[in-house]
């Protein structure tokens, strides 16, 4: 199976860099893998809401959910499956730094999905931003030859599985402060 896993990787990266390498995607793909650099657009989007009392608890709640995608993506699964990069196994010519930290799970991936799921929790209307960032950060590393496909979809699903963990404590949050405000009415 994990010999499949690995054929199919190639073969979709291979097809990326036959079918769709192009000067514009050379240019914008490092700036857009540049977003997720440290999950820098979710954490300026946690911020924002973080600043506005309606969806401040989304924001500290994405906090939370990205530093659990690092401690789970970055410092646990990355070392323990230690899987090496398509960069490393292949000559190719990067544009961005070669990254010094293995492959699997995508850490841009994982935040973006917990980042666009949370924020599309917050305000569906959010979404329409978060979701396509998301996934355009997510190619991009695929692009970039930095990630296998199945490092970008491995983070989808565990970002999923987080982004919904998180908002579902935000509903959990909303419903235990309602009862408590019907408990006592000002």
């Amino acid at each position: 199976m994990t010999d499949f896993i690995q054929a199919l990787d190639w073969s979709i990266l291979h097809g990326i860099h036959n079918k769709l390498q192009c000067a514009f995607l050379d240019f914008l793909m490092p700036k857009i893998t540049l977003l997720g650099d440290g999950g820098a657009v979710w954490l300026l989007s946690a911020s924002g809401l973080i600043l506005s009392k309606k969806y401040r608890k989304y924001g500290f709640v994405m906090l939370g959910a990205l530093a659990v995608g690092v401690l789970i993506g970055n410092l646990w699964l990355k070392p323990f499956i230690a899987r090496s990069r398509p960069c490393w196994l292949e000559d190719a010519a990067l544009l961005i730094k070669n990254p010094s930290d293995y492959s699997f799970p995508s850490g841009h991936t994982l935040s973006s999905v917990i980042g666009a799921f949370v924020l599309t929790a917050a305000n569906r209307r959010f979404g329409y931003f978060a979701i396509p960032t998301a996934a355009l950060i997510a190619f991009s590393r695929l692009y970039l030859y930095v990630h296998f496909p199945s490092d970008v979809l491995a983070s989808v699903i565990l970002g999923v599985c987080t982004g919904a963990a998180a908002a579902g404590l935000c509903k959990r949050l909303e419903k235990g402060m309602r009862a408590k405000d019907a408990k006592n009415p000002a």
